[in-house]
């Protein structure tokens, strides 16, 4: 089954239309399967007194608050209308993160085929619930959470009647630490949950998403921009449209990499078996009537004569012809 790729634009349009518009563009030449926005009315979302983390605040630089940041990059429910419709045009999946109620009945209006649940929603009891009750399948971010949360989450979930869920592992840093990315929880959420699993990567590279793949991944989520040196608290986490073209290039090559699990030669492999392996060849000349024997045979390419896993069963038997060096033994 292929990937679910899933290319992160988030907020990296910095509040315009015309770029979000752009980013669909290069999403769909990078191959993706899915572009992603988030939806939020700020106002909605944080308090006044809410502070910034500290990525953020290292990448925009100023003393402004998370309200006034957020509020620069919301993009109007008009705005997501037209993006939806352009993603339909450009054949690719259009989603968009809700942020808080409000955004969760207008993006309904959208016919999305997903929700994508952020790790930050996994704790907001209300929000998992109307969620929930919309009985449309689910992504759930899992960054930052314990297996009880996210067990509690799930319970939540199915009990207002949500659609099939899929868990991604996540580590909610920008950009995320290679040593705390810890890939083999993908395969405890497997193990635990019963689910589809996939991972949502904050890293700075393609290395672990692509390596998330050839774990079992069902789904990658990766940001990306358009430009790394714009403005903005998420650009510099982000890949560039060539490097997200170079992930999903490479996720594809692993998928079919993976094949189908039976051990068996390959069809191109089938040609070299002669050529690699070994025969049973007399070492020396061989009179007729003479016994084989280890000091008149030996093993040496091509494999097309006797396999040498005969050996025991040549050892003894008598030369019913006489044979040059180099020659393949028969009996």
């Amino acid at each position: 089954m292929s990937t679910f790729i899933i290319a992160e634009a988030g907020v990296n349009h910095n509040g315009s239309l015309d770029v979000a518009i752009k980013m669909i563009d290069a999403a769909k030449e990078a191959g993706v399967d899915c572009i992603k926005f988030q939806t939020f009315r700020a106002s909605d979302l944080v308090s006044r007194k809410a502070d910034k983390a500290d990525y953020q605040k290292k990448q925009t630089k100023n003393d402004e608050s998370q309200l006034h940041m957020l509020q620069k990059l919301e993009l109007s429910p008009a705005d997501f209308s037209i993006l939806a419709q352009y993603c339909k045009e450009r054949d690719i999946l259009f989603l968009s993160t809700p942020f808080d109620f409000n955004s969760i009945d207008f993006l309904q209006t959208l016919n999305m085929q997903y929700w994508k649940i952020p790790s930050g929603e996994i704790t907001n009891l209300p929000y998992l619930i109307k969620i929930a009750q919309t009985h449309v399948p689910i992504i759930l971010s899992t960054g930052m959470s314990t297996i009880e949360e996210i067990g509690d989450a799930l319970k939540v979930l199915r009990e207002y009647g949500c659609g099939e869920v899929t868990l991604l592992h996540c580590t909610t840093e920008y950009p995320a630490p290679y040593a705390e990315v810890n890939l083999r929880a993908m395969e405890t959420l497997r193990r635990e949950f019963h689910v589809s699993v996939g991972y949502s990567d904050h890293t700075s590279g393609i290395e672990v998403p692509i390596a998330a793949v050839a774990m079992g991944a069902t789904v990658i989520e990766k940001h990306f921009t358009l430009d790394r040196q714009m403005e903005g608290p998420d650009h510099k986490a982000s890949l560039e449209p060539d490097e997200l073209k170079a992930m999903v290039s490479a996720i594809r090559n692993i998928e079919t990499a993976l094949g189908s699990g039976e051990k068996k030669p390959s069809l191109s492999e089938i040609k070299n078996i002669p050529i690699a392996r070994k025969s049973i060849i007399a070492s020396r000349h061989i009179e007729k009537g003479e016994l084989f024997s280890t000091d008149n045979i030996t093993t040496k390419r091509p494999g097309n004569g006797i396999s040498p896993m005969q050996w025991f069963e040549v050892l003894g038997k008598v030369s019913k012809r006489s044979f040059q060096e180099d020659e393949l033994i028969e009996l």
